[in-house]
């Protein structure tokens, strides 16, 4: 009887590439999928250290599946991913609950370390490696419309708030050939967007390629499929990946740049490596190549010695840029990161007041933004049923807005349609069908 592993995922969409980078070692090894932890006899939760509360979750994860260990003892827990590496001591002899610790960069030796588990010893791995890109690694992915493809591991930046650099360790890519190799593998099997992840993604670089180069060859795969790509550092967002966005239509005109802070001073505590001054300039040099660009960012409020002044200048940048979308947190210290030597000196009441600033402005940004689609026509890629009601499909414009569009005959999952936006909500558009898009959408472009 072959052994049935559950894995849950926490986090970044690093994450979920992970899972499926496990998953595809782990079957080429005999395991079975399992859709419920109670059929499998290997639990497995991949985890997140960037903010506390995801720390939080898995701890109260692990309590759950303490009963379930106790009903099956051969049952075997295990923590993969960045709290592997970071709370390891904690995890196997304080909580004893965990049987296999396996940090990102030893996933190869996973079924080794499950087979030690097994045999009633604790299996772990958590070395980082400069080397490891799992390029030779095929992912297992069920039949779906998206994919994250992984082109590159760990990060240089050293952010004096982030726990990555010392759980995913340094920066290294993946070939090129490999990338596109697995574009058109995806490709042939009906897929219709891919996402390059990275930490830094557009600091790619395979020796001779940079992520321009990487972006132009996966754009060529299928001119019907469209490429996204996350994160963006400010500091590495060139102009020739700014016109390589320009030339290609099927590589979506969204980009999501972190600013973290209106505040240079901050951003110096940061660690962030630009000003606000060189920041904007890159959104102007975008805007300008890229007419129809949207962004997207990241922001922390109430960093260390954070000001109210600085507040204002992080409202301030808002206003200028009107992004899109923004993913906006509480500043929370990580041990092991220089910030968390900083005196963590704004108050939890103080930093709540400011992020609900930043959220409620955002709110009203995107609002704004996207009343001014109101009677434009966008492309969408229809993603399925909307979450309210199966009369009404869900599907995202080339700048990742989410429409929801009337249930049509013949509409389905993976149809390019034009859609008329004739209602918005600050996260939301609605619409109506004009036309199918590709009516020869089952051919398949591969280029040799």
């Amino acid at each position: 009887m072959s052994n049935k592993v559950y894995i849950e995922t926490y986090g970044c969409q690093m994450n979920l590439a992970d899972s499926e980078l496990v998953m595809g070692i782990l079957k080429k090894n005999g395991y079975e999928i399992a859709k419920d932890a109670s059929n499998a006899n290997v639990i497995l939760l991949n985890t997140c250290s960037v903010r506390d509360n995801a720390e939080q979750r898995i701890y109260g994860r692990l309590g759950n599946f303490k009963n379930l260990k106790e009903s099956k003892p051969n049952t075997v827990i295990g923590i993969l991913g960045c709290m592997a590496e970071r709370l390891r001591r904690d995890l196997v002899e304080d909580k004893k609950i965990v049987d296999v610790v396996v940090g990102p960069d030893e996933y190869r030796r996973l079924p080794e370390l499950l087979d030690i588990a097994f045999n009633g010893e604790k299996g772990i791995g958590v070395r980082l490696s400069r080397t490891e890109t799992y390029d030779d690694i095929i992912p297992y992915r069920e039949e779906g419309l998206q994919a994250w493809i992984s082109v590159m591991r760990g990060c240089d930046k050293f952010c004096t708030f982030c726990v990555v650099p010392f759980t995913r360790g340094r920066e290294r890519s993946r070939s090129l050939d490999s990338v596109v190799d697995e574009i058109k593998q995806l490709s042939m099997r009906g897929f219709k967007e891919i996402t390059m992840l990275g930490q830094n993604v557009n600091s790619y670089r395979d020796n001779v390629n940079d992520f321009a180069d990487l972006l132009a060859a996966a754009a060529q795969v299928n001119r019907k499929m469209r490429i996204r790509f996350t994160t963006s550092h400010p500091q590495d967002l060139s102009e020739k990946l700014l016109y390589t966005i320009a030339e290609n239509p099927n590589i979506c005109n969204y980009i999501h740049l972190p600013v973290q802070s209106g505040s240079d001073r901050i951003l110096k505590l940061m660690n962030r490596t630009y000003t606000i001054e060189h920041y904007l300039g890159l959104i102007e040099k975008a805007k300008q190549i890229i007419p129809e660009v949207s962004f997207s960012t990241d922001i922390i409020a109430g960093f260390p010695t954070e000001k109210e002044e600085d507040q204002k200048m992080t409202l301030d940048i808002m206003k200028q840029v009107r992004y899109d979308g923004a993913y906006m947190f509480k500043y929370s210290p990580r041990e092991g990161t220089k910030a968390y030597k900083m005196e963590d000196d704004v108050t939890d009441e103080v930093k709540s007041k400011r992020l609900q600033e930043i959220i409620e402005l955002q709110q009203q940004i995107s609002f704004e933004k996207n009343q001014e689609l109101l009677e434009k026509e966008e492309i969408v890629l229809v993603e399925g049923e909307s979450r309210k009601s199966n009369k009404y499909l869900s599907g995202r414009t080339d700048s990742n807005k989410v429409v929801i569009v009337p249930n049509k005959d013949g509409m389905k999952e993976g149809s390019y349609i034009k859609a008329k936006i004739n209602r918005a909500t600050s996260a939301t558009l609605f619409g109506e069908f004009i036309e199918y898009v590709y009516p020869d959408d089952n051919e398949v472009a591969l280029t040799a």
